[in-house]
């Protein structure tokens, strides 16, 4: 039977692309703006494009702060995509305004230190050995980023990547996951990303 997933529809971007790459990789999902779908499925991913601050607006709008929380103390999986990564974080600073996030992973989301921003287009990660979502793709894998701002530390299996400096490109943290980069965008080797992640489900 395929997984039911929700992906959490707070009026940021990628929803649609996000769905079409977990289907094709045989779940069953729905997109929803409902908080408790979002907190009553099998597992929820988190998307997300834009600015940090007006995701966390949006997340609010629609009473959706705690339920990633809720889900995290409850050892139920979340999937962070991009912005969605980032919001999962304690704070967020982007144009001097600092933000708060969802508090579920520590650290804080700052201006990437490279000579060309936004950074943009395909780039290898090193992710450590015992990694789930990276499980079986060669060092020489690319993943599809668009980012201007990141995290430079966090506790978890950390995997990054580097453009300007050395910078968090995914996370796994008990029940959360979370890609800086866009596996739906990524073609095959995102696939294999989500269904190595699907296989934890």
């Amino acid at each position: 039977m395929a997984t039911q997933l929700v992906v959490l529809d707070y009026g940021s971007g990628n929803l649609r692309s996000a769905q079409r790459a977990l289907e094709r990789v045989g779940a069953q999902v729905t997109v929803t703006d409902d908080p408790d779908a979002a907190r009553e499925a099998e597992a929820l991913v988190v998307p997300g494009v834009g600015a940090f601050a007006a995701c966390m607006d949006g997340v609010r709008a629609i009473a959706a702060e705690t339920v990633v929380s809720e889900r995290v103390a409850a050892d139920r999986p979340v999937l962070g995509i991009c912005v969605g990564m980032q919001i999962l974080f304690d704070e967020g600073v982007e144009h001097g305004e600092q933000a708060a996030g969802l508090g579920v992973l520590p650290g804080r989301v700052e201006r990437l230190a490279a000579p060309v921003l936004p950074h943009m287009g395909w780039n290898t990660v090193s992710a450590p050995a015992d990694s789930t979502l990276f499980a079986g793709l060669d060092d020489d894998t690319r993943f599809y980023f668009v980012h201007s701002y990141a995290v430079h530390a966090t506790d978890g299996l950390v995997t990054t990547a580097e453009h300007g400096e050395r910078f968090v490109a995914a996370v796994e943290r008990g029940p959360v996951s979370a890609t800086q980069f866009h596996p739906e965008k990524s073609g095959d080797a995102g696939a294999a990303l989500l269904e190595n992640w699907l296989a934890t489900l």
